[in-house]
């Protein structure tokens, strides 16, 4: 079971510093606590409740077997997401975010595919019947496709939820989510607008520990949503048994269908009715 949310650790991972007070985002107002010295402070209680909401959805999408991808491209954030997002076994971007990732899905979902026709001329010899030329091409290729895209290589539908570190830096992820109706889940920092996010975490999306703090929680839930999954075989096998029984339906249709060939019949006489038609003209003449 995952963790509870203790406000006290949150403090301690320095969650609750936020940014420079001229550089505050109005609507970030109902989530800070106070100001000292030139800097917002958070209000820890409403992050820990806002955890503990997020958690319970994330839940829900892992234990239903949807893909959660995890966005989070700048330095002191990277390799965190990157660790907590391979443990949970969801997909992740680390490096730039590819343009029409999630609007232009099919495109990418093309380059992935190059990606693995690579693999697979490596693997069946055709790849050193190339000139040594060609091969570092290829090789290049390949290593630039798989730094920025081979965590989602796996993802073979558009992801369920986007998590976020950093909404302002990650503005092109979360309008390509908003124009899906993904639902976006983010830590959201006083200088980030919190009104296009359905689910804030108001929260130092700077530091290193708290953004380890907070996806430490993130992912335990994500676990735990999947090995409720796991745990719950017998669903999906009422799903299997459903799907058996709509596989069967339309072969019962056809056998249900014996009015075609009765009107197949029918036409069928049509003709030799206009024979007869014929021959009786000409015996008239």
């Amino acid at each position: 079971m995952a963790k509870k949310v203790v406000v006290k650790d949150l403090l301690e991972a320095g969650v609750h510093f936020g940014h420079l007070t001229r550089k505050w985002n109005p609507n970030m107002a109902p989530y800070i606590y106070m100001e000292r010295n030139g800097i917002h402070i958070i209000n820890l209680y409403k992050t820990a409740a806002k955890i503990e909401e997020a958690n319970e959805a994330l839940k829900k999408i892992a234990a239903s077997g949807r893909k959660i991808l995890f966005v989070a491209t700048k330095k002191q954030a990277k390799d965190i997401v990157a660790e907590k997002a391979k443990n949970a076994n969801m997909p992740y971007i680390t490096e730039r975010w590819p343009g029409g990732m999630l609007t232009n899905f099919v495109t990418i979902r093309k380059a992935v595919k190059k990606m693995s026709s690579i693999d697979r001329m490596k693997q069946d010899g055709t790849f050193m019947t190339l000139s040594k030329k060609e091969r570092l091409a290829v090789d290049r290729l390949r290593a630039k496709l798989e730094k920025n895209l081979g965590s989602i290589s796996e993802m073979s539908r558009l992801p369920a939820a986007l998590f976020v570190v950093d909404t302002t830096r990650e503005h092109i992820a979360v309008a390509e989510a908003l124009k899906l109706n993904i639902p976006i889940f983010a830590m959201v920092d006083t200088n980030s607008d919190p009104r296009v996010i359905d689910y804030v975490i108001p929260s130092n999306d700077d530091a290193s520990k708290s953004i380890d703090a907070i996806m430490s929680f993130v992912s335990d839930a994500v676990i735990e949503g999947l090995s409720e999954r796991k745990s719950g075989g017998d669903d999906d096998s009422n799903d299997e048994e459903g799907m058996e029984k709509k596989a069967k339906a339309p072969k019962k249709a056809k056998a249900e269908a014996p009015s075609t060939d009765d009107d197949d019949v029918k036409e069928a006489k049509k003709p030799t009715r206009k024979k007869t038609k014929k021959t009786v003209t000409n015996e008239e003449e």
